[in-house]
């Protein structure tokens, strides 16, 4: 299975914003081997608008399957609304999707009107039980917007998930689960959460730079970057990263 992962987008309607995320899609679009579905891993809106949701849902558009998650920037109702088609509501965005196989749980970890995340009871209950009900042998990807360690840069570490060992405990009950894949922090990044793989996808907005890179924490110069996942036969989680010029 080949998924292309994608983040932080926030669409606010400027020529800038607009003209990344579409290159971004142009270049996944053009791919000579067509992605098995692609994850967009939160901040897809920069302030949380129908007309952002709107602009999104057009320059997302694809011919394999697109899989969002909200992020601290969105606002759920106009996120249902505008780029689900659903009725306006204010409960956690959760969503399954069967792929190549493979389950991928596009979870909400937003906390309405902070920077923070948490899964909260509600979804931490709905991963368990459609974790559960999976048929054996079925591997599992787990996504969401905050990364629940460290990232070693203030800026990301002082708004990452919290209580991380609630998800930590749950995880432990579920071996199919292959990895976690989240946005927020603007950097790729690879660590460890759970004993699994946890992979931070680039930004399509800016970069963040660390800090033993300077004293200028956003590089609004450096092209959008991607992330690419081959999940093979064995389970293997595989990622490559790529900027698109």
């Amino acid at each position: 299975m080949l998924l292309a992962q994608i983040s932080d987008l926030h669409l606010d309607g400027s020529e800038r914003a607009t003209r990344r995320a579409t290159r971004t899609m142009e270049y996944l679009r053009a791919l000579p081997r067509t992605v098995d579905a692609l994850l967009v891993t939160g901040d897809i809106a920069d302030h949380g608008t129908e007309a952002e949701y709107e602009a999104a849902a057009r320059i997302l558009a694809a011919p394999f399957p697109v899989l969002p998650c909200p992020g601290n920037h969105d606002a759920r109702p106009a996120y249902r609304k505008a780029l689900l088609g659903e009725a306006p509501a204010e409960g956690p965005v959760n969503r399954v999707h069967r792929i190549a196989g493979t389950a991928i749980l596009m979870c909400d970890s937003t906390l309405p009107g902070r920077d923070e995340g948490r899964l909260d009871t509600e979804t931490l209950a709905w991963i368990d039980a459609t974790l559960t009900a999976l048929p054996d042998g079925v591997p599992a990807l787990i996504a969401f917007h905050q990364p629940p360690v460290e990232l070693h840069h203030p800026l990301p570490d002082a708004c990452r998930l919290e209580e991380p060992e609630r998800l930590a405990a749950l995880l432990a009950a579920h071996p199919r689960v292959v990895a976690v894949l989240t946005g927020h922090a603007h950097t790729a990044a690879a660590s460890t959460f759970a004993g699994r793989p946890l992979i931070v996808g680039p930004a399509v907005t800016w970069t963040l730079r660390m800090p033993w890179e300077g004293d200028r924490p956003a590089d609004r110069d450096q092209p959008p970057g991607l992330a690419f996942h081959v999940l093979g036969e064995d389970r293997r989680l595989t990622t490559h990263f790529r900027t698109v010029l």
